[in-house]
């Protein structure tokens, strides 16, 4: 197919001659109405036979390319610029499965995932998941769990299936499958609320209730696209964690244990800071009273201690993650030892009090919050 060398003001880029050879690597200009679109969009405009999965694909193997730079689906283009598009793919036959591409590892990507291996069986393997690595990629996401898990696949075995998320800041135990009915078993264990999870985290403050439960509904923020959630009394859904003290530094900050049960998006960020107390080091719900002075790292202090979930064939996996080392530094730092932290009885979720006070406890302690952030604004901006 020849390139399409119009004016970048031209409305679209031309149509692919029909006698083109199907084999020949494709170019077109961007036009004028194109400007500024993400890359996903103008295939969605200009061929849009070409599925999603097809064109991540071509930019993740690096045949995907525009003004001759690597490009991403969420990448904004230009008018002007040239995308080379690699040849379409040929039909499947029917009822034909489309084979799945391995990707390409360096020797350092797969010595990277493995070692992030704390539990390996047949049908499950357990990962310590590092601060700051993506389980899934997104905009501008290139490194993930998901994008490594070719590497833990070991004897050309089937690809491990993630079935829960860790958001990219928060450390520790993720669960992957390592077969289609293992994956099945353990989405229906989170569903279903039987998998157990418990996390430890540093909070700003000490909470005047040292074992207690918070239950607040939450919902998407409006305005934030979807990135960011908020307490919603009238259209949140029920979301109820319970937090206990391990330990506290005076009044600055706590060690605590906390205890999803059940799975909203930033659950336990949201809740801790509805209370007061957000988590060490998230400025997203926390803003910059997140972030303690005097040697404490500025990075996310959340930790996925343990999970425990029934395995398919039986028994159970029970596993702790080992802290990063940020975390066991600030911990250090502060004071505390960790054999000051005894897990929570997982066997059951114990009665909590009354969901009326939780709110009304809750409530009140997050608007007193709010006042004493107000009154520290107005202080700012006053002179003696």
């Amino acid at each position: 197919m020849s390139a399409d060398t119009s004016s970048p003001k031209s409305p679209s880029p031309k149509k692919a001659d029909a006698k083109a050879d199907p084999k020949e690597v494709r170019q077109f200009t961007v036009g004028y109405d194109d400007d500024g679109i993400r890359l996903d969009r103008w295939f969605k405009r200009h061929l849009p036979d070409t599925s999603f999965t097809t064109v991540a694909k071509w930019a993740r193997t690096g045949q995907l390319r525009v003004d001759g730079s690597r490009a991403t689906p969420g990448d904004r283009i230009a008018a002007g610029q040239i995308l080379r598009v690699p040849p379409p793919e040929a039909p499947l036959p029917p009822g034909a499965k489309p084979e799945r591409e391995r990707v390409q590892l360096s020797d350092e990507q797969i010595a990277y995932a493995r070692a992030m291996v704390v539990h390996r069986d047949p049908q499950a393997l357990v990962l310590n998941k590092p601060p700051g690595l993506a389980t899934q990629g997104g905009t501008k996401t290139t490194t993930h769990v998901d994008g490594l898990l070719d590497a833990l696949s070991y004897d050309d075995e089937g690809r491990p299936k993630l079935v829960h998320r860790l958001d990219k800041d928060t450390s520790g135990a993720l669960l992957v499958a390592r077969t289609s009915r293992a994956a099945a078993f353990f989405a229906k264990a989170f569903s279903g609320r039987t998998a157990r999870k418990v996390y430890w985290a540093l909070v700003v403050g000490v909470p005047s209730i040292e074992d207690g439960t918070v239950d607040l509904p939450i919902a998407k923020q409006p305005g934030t696209g979807g990135e960011k959630m908020h307490v919603d009394e009238e259209n949140g859904l029920p979301s109820r964690s319970r937090y206990r003290v391990i330990e506290h530094a005076g009044n600055r900050t706590s060690w605590v244990e906390l205890q999803p049960f059940t799975g909203r998006t930033h659950q336990l960020r949201v809740h801790m800071a509805a209370i007061g107390h957000p988590i060490v080091g998230d400025g997203k719900y926390g803003g910059p009273a997140a972030f303690l002075t005097g040697g404490i790292s500025r990075k996310m202090h959340l930790h996925a201690r343990r999970i425990r979930v029934d395995h398919p064939d039986g028994g159970r996996i029970d596993v702790t993650a080992e802290l990063p080392t940020h975390f066991s530094e600030s911990l250090a730092g502060l004071g505390f030892e960790l054999s000051a932290a005894d897990a929570f009885d997982l066997e059951e979720e114990k009665g909590p009090p009354p969901k009326a006070i939780l709110k009304q406890r809750a409530k009140a302690h997050a608007k007193s919050v709010r006042k004493e952030r107000r009154g520290e604004r107005r202080g700012r901006g006053t002179r003696e």
